[in-house]
């Protein structure tokens, strides 16, 4: 089989079920950029192969749950309104997002003052996912009605969980937080 089918060679790409739509609709938009936070999850995580700490084997269990998952929010939304969706996100995937965010949160010194991104390639790199998955946020939120709550909800606890997670990894691996005063 080839990667090309030239079907999207006039602007258009096809969703769940064949439908065809514009490559700029809503829809695209906000399952490409999934897609996209996606690679920035897996780019970011791809820092840590010679690294090594405590919660490596299980945070990368986590992330490998995680990019599973947030590939299935990519799915709902690339299945148009009307049509069954094969794999829905439930509120278990959500609960579990807050557990790790707060056994994480647990971890890491409390916030005194706004930190900026940055410190260890994986933890800069999941800042950078981040804000990926808050504009997979903002576009699934763009779509309107027929959205899945649990999508949005999902797509806002992830970020929360990244911020979290690059905290720890930072911490984990020696790189100092820099704050938003600081020189």
């Amino acid at each position: 089989m080839k990667i090309y089918t030239k079907t999207g060679d006039k602007g258009t790409t096809s969703l769940v079920y064949g439908t065809r739509v514009a490559k700029n609709d809503a829809l695209v938009e906000a399952y490409g950029t999934c897609d996209e936070a996606n690679s920035a999850i897996g780019f970011a995580i791809s820092h840590l192969a010679s690294e090594f700490f405590d919660e490596k084997e299980e945070l990368g269990k986590v992330f490998h749950e995680i990019q599973t998952t947030l590939f299935h929010v990519g799915a709902e939304l690339a299945t148009p309104k009307g049509k069954e969706v094969k794999w829905q996100l439930a509120e278990a995937d959500i609960t579990k997002l807050e557990q790790w965010i707060d056994r994480f949160d647990d971890e890491v010194p409390a916030l005194t003052n706004f930190i900026l991104p940055g410190g260890h390639p994986a933890g800069a790199g999941l800042h950078v996912a981040r804000t990926v998955v808050r504009r997979a946020e903002r576009r699934a939120i763009s779509i309107g009605e027929g959205v899945s709550p649990n999508v949005i909800a999902y797509l806002n606890r992830l970020s929360d969980f990244l911020f979290v997670a690059a905290r720890l990894i930072n911490m984990r691996l020696g790189s100092q937080e820099k704050t938003l005063h600081e020189q």
